[in-house]
């Protein structure tokens, strides 16, 4: 058996099974797969086999890689062999998993040996990649090795029909873990319940408190009180970028307080009870008592459930709502060493609450947004990754996908395999790239695969493509949006021609100028390009993209009119003129920003992409809206003329949600309109969305719905973010087309 046989209780549930089918044998550990050995009666055994996937866990994910005749077994009886490291390494690491609805009751009983322990878990639920040092997945292995299991839970431990059976992290306050809570450098509060009810006590005080969950630290505080909130951004500075809330889990589906707060639609609801409790964007509900600055120009909340016993007893402790925001430098991977938290953390938080499991890799939150009726992941992280995936063909060598230079992930492909890595964060300091090595190692190390190939971004300055360059390794550059479109198609197995909309902010492009708004038709491997946005040089490059007013004048001074956004700096249009620091870019991204300054105003933001979404939020679905021109460039590149928004967007005259929604609307028929040509051209009728503009879920949904009544079948991206989370994935994707 291979696939995800490991750390899910899935020997145990192997062993219940041959027990109730009379059957003698084994099973055991391999180094990722798990070997079974059965005899018995042929429909026994029939039987048997058709089940042992068919009434898997539901954390499992197993397959049958292989079923063949054996010698019967020595013994009569049916057990749980040792493991063996012995065999060819089919390795497959489970990521972090949400506290299960067993060991939840048993928090909550009093009864329970295990009652309020922060650290509960069992075979269906608890840490598993934060922790894992090597593979097998065994205790040993493990850094709660550390912590030797009294006669109870080894009792447990060893015990085939229980559910805590080589539950690796298992523990109780006897053996395992616990909490400290430390503050304003007195003496530290040891023992669990007066860490929880001091902790407790900060958030109630409207305090900051950084508490260390599965894995790496939550910076928490009341979502209620206005003042908490704008107290842990002023120290954050982190200004306007949306927090997560956390919610406490009540009521009879467990959304009950959420649900009292905003108004989640049945997939959004489905989304946040998934094991992997993501985080999950939902509309704010109308007199929500959520403080307005957790989502500043927002309608939407990223709202999730408590996933670790401790977050449980916490919440319900505290009886609200907290921020949960990820205890780390602005776009940094998350921290998770007490020490190194106190230290960075010590201007934000006001008290600390740690605990001695030893986090061996960060894992930060994942986060999901509904589009078109589906959940879509903006960012992989705990509960998601590491995300593996197959392959359409085999690879001759493995390679390593390095991502690019924001939201990075990175992928290890071989055979037919690819395995994408948790977010990491942006590159760019010295703890982002440690973590980015740590995570490249750990890949290699844990799937026992040596990447012989490395592929990067072409983009020269990138810190990725640098690392591999200086490090002499043997690699391959991808073109930016080359690697979202084939991202894309493989995701779906599409193998025919397809038409792929690449829109973001910008990214290398052939040319050498800053692609972001790209129509490529073809495949992975085989990509032309047949359309892109009317193109523009960015006054200041790289500082448009936290200063609006610089791509509204860009546009604006390309089209030959008047600016309505103030310049700042009247240098800058003698600079631009004179192309100087103004590189040509084409990026949707940046007309978003442009249009986001005419319309809201928004001439300088505190993260990227704040002035799109802040437009996205207050446009409505529908309204008139201009015809944008395509027309043929010196090359014979289709171009969308975005001019025509230009007075419109200005014309203070017109409603602001028309006015937003006019931008929307406008690229999305131009999107259809592509399609059409190209389908006139060469028949193509598949058509692909992606690039992190498709983030956003009205222009997704604008077009989508636009080309679905012209009769075209429109991907969208299900399991990678359409965002530069997804490159290294779509790195590999397009290698491997270029290949075949």
């Amino acid at each position: 058996m291979t696939g995800r046989v490991q750390g899910v209780g899935f020997r145990p549930f192997v062993y219940r099974l041959a027990h109730e089918h009379a059957l003698d044998g084994y099973v055991r550990n391999l180094r990722g797969d798990v070997e079974v050995v059965v005899s018995g009666l042929r429909s026994s055994v029939a039987a048997f086999t058709d089940e042992i996937v068919s009434r898997a866990p539901p954390l499992a994910r197993p397959a049958v890689r292989m079923v063949s005749d054996c010698a019967a077994p020595d013994a009569a009886g049916f057990v749980i062999a040792a493991s063996s490291a012995a065999d060819a390494p089919q390795v497959s690491v489970p990521p972090d998993f949400f506290a299960c609805d067993d060991c939840v009751r048993e928090l909550g009983d009093a009864a329970d040996r295990r009652y309020r322990y922060p650290f509960i878990n069992c075979t269906q639920c608890g840490p598993r990649y934060t922790l894992i040092e090597a593979l097998p997945y065994d205790r040993p292995n493990t850094s709660m090795a550390r912590f030797q299991l009294c006669a109870e839970c080894r009792r447990e431990y060893e015990d085939p029909l229980d559910r805590r059976f080589h539950a690796e992290p298992v523990a109780c306050p006897v053996c395992g873990p616990h909490l400290e809570f430390v503050a304003n450098r007195a003496a530290p509060v040891r023992g669990d319940e007066a860490a929880i009810a001091a902790a407790v006590a900060e958030l109630r005080a409207g305090r900051v408190l950084a508490a260390c969950g599965i894995g790496g630290y939550h910076l928490l505080c009341d979502a209620r009180s206005e003042a908490a909130v704008q107290r842990l951004r002023e120290r954050k500075r982190r200004p306007h970028k949306p927090l997560a809330v956390m919610f406490p889990q009540s009521g009879r589906d467990g959304l009950e307080a959420l649900c009292a707060e905003l108004e989640p639609n049945a997939v959004e609801r489905e989304a946040l009870l998934d094991p992997a409790r993501p985080i999950v964007l939902a509309r704010r509900r109308a007199g929500s008592r959520l403080a307005p600055s957790v989502a500043p120009g927002l309608a939407e909340v990223g709202a999730f459930l408590p996933y670790s016993p401790l977050h449980h007893l916490l919440l319900a402790g505290f009886g609200g709502p907290v921020v949960a925001t990820s205890g780390n430098v602005s776009g940094e991977p998350v921290l998770t060493d007490p020490a190194e938290a106190e230290e960075r953390l010590a201007a934000v938080a006001d008290a600390f609450l740690h605990h001695d499991r030893p986090i061996v890799r960060p894992a930060d939150d994942s986060v999901v947004r509904v589009a078109a009726g589906r959940s879509r992941p903006i960012r992989l992280g705990r509960g998601t990754a590491p995300l593996e995936l197959e392959l359409p063909a085999a690879l001759p060598e493995p390679v390593l996908a390095v991502g690019g230079h924001l939201k990075l992930a990175v992928a290890l492909a071989w055979d037919r395999r690819v395995v994408v890595s948790p977010h990491i964060g942006d590159m760019g300091t010295l703890r982002s790239e440690r973590v980015f090595e740590q995570v490249v190692g750990d890949l290699q190390r844990l799937y026992d695969v040596e990447a012989r190939h490395w592929l990067c971004d072409a983009h020269p300055g990138y810190t990725t493509t640098r690392w591999v360059q200086a490090a002499g390794l043997a690699h391959t550059t991808v073109l930016h949006h080359h690697a979202h479109a084939s991202a894309l198609v493989m995701e779906h197995g599409v193998e025919e021609p397809a038409i792929v909309f690449a829109w973001d902010g910008v990214g290398y492009g052939a040319d050498g100028t800053l692609w972001g708004g790209e129509t490529f038709t073809g495949k992975s491997g085989e990509w032309h390009r047949i359309s892109s946005l009317r193109p523009f040089r960015l006054p200041g490059g790289d500082k448009a993209g936290r200063s609006p007013w610089r791509s509204a004048a860009a546009l604006c001074w390309e089209a030959g009119v008047e600016c309505p956004v103030a310049i700042p700096d009247p240098i800058v249009r003698e600079a631009w003129q004179r192309g100087i620091n103004a590189p040509q870019s084409s990026a949707a991204g940046r007309v978003f920003d442009a249009m986001a300054a005419i319309v809201l105003g928004v001439a300088e933001t505190s993260f990227e992409g704040q002035g799109p979404m802040w437009l996205e939020a207050r446009a409505r679905a529908e309204g008139d809206f201009p015809v944008l021109p395509l027309f043929p460039d010196a090359h014979g590149l289709a171009r969308i003329d975005w001019s025509p928004l230009l007075g419109w967007c200005a014309d203070a005259r017109r409603p602001v949600e028309e006015r937003a929604a006019a931008v929307h609307l406008a690229l999305a028929d131009a999107i259809c309109r592509v399609a059409d040509g190209e389908r006139d051209r060469s028949g193509t009728a598949i058509v692909g969305l992606t690039g992190g503009v498709f983030q956003n879920r009205l222009l997704s949904e604008l077009a989508t719905s636009g080309l679905a009544r012209r009769g075209f079948r429109v991907l969208l991206p299900e399991r990678i973010p359409c965002n530069d989370g997804g490159l290294g994935y779509g790195q590999v994707a397009e290698f491997l087309g270029a290949l075949r």
